[in-house]
């Protein structure tokens, strides 16, 4: 069966770093990125609560899109609102993974690979999620993958053994 692999975390926790990694280990394995879908489908959206809330639903409905056609889908966005992926789970069913990367915010500000969390402490951008727009945890993720501590590998590794016995 194929599965939906939604990876959430703070900027800089590694999602995107550890779906590039997870892609070549799923068949017909396609990556849906928050970021670039930011620049194309989302382009319209801004970053208020109801905002992110659609940016949500969208890339849920894209992602049910792509496993009706057979596909394994990877989402890496940082999707803060617990009752967004909670939805998604509900539209996908079983198929929904949810991974939670988790980073302490110290760590994700030192990585910064955007710049944005400079441009955050500089004033230049607001609403950023970890800083002054909030993130809720999950829950119950099937998985948490603490980036500071394991390497990407690793990461992939739990994952992708997850998705194995959960197959």
């Amino acid at each position: 069966m194929n599965q939906l692999i939604w990876l959430t975390g703070l900027s800089g926790s590694g999602k995107t770093t550890i779906a590039e990694a997870l892609k070549p280990l799923l068949p017909n394995c396609y990556i849906l990125d928050g970021d670039i879908l930011r620049k194309g489908i989302n382009q319209d959206l801004g970053f208020s609560i109801e905002d992110r809330i659609e940016v949500g639903r969208r890339i849920g409905e894209i992602g049910k899109i792509l496993l009706d056609a057979n596909h394994h889908v990877i989402v890496a966005s940082i999707s803060p609102h617990r009752a967004t992926r909670d939805k998604v789970r509900f539209l996908i069913g079983e198929p929904y993974m949810e991974v939670y990367v988790q980073c302490p915010l110290e760590v994700c500000e030192q990585r910064d690979p955007k710049g944005l969390y400079k441009k955050v402490r500089a004033g230049e951008i607001r609403n950023f999620t970890g800083i002054d727009s909030p993130y809720e945890e999950p829950v119950h993720p099937e998985i948490v993958v603490e980036t500071n501590t394991l390497s990407v590998n690793e990461c992939v590794e739990r994952i992708m053994k997850y998705v194995e016995n959960n197959a």
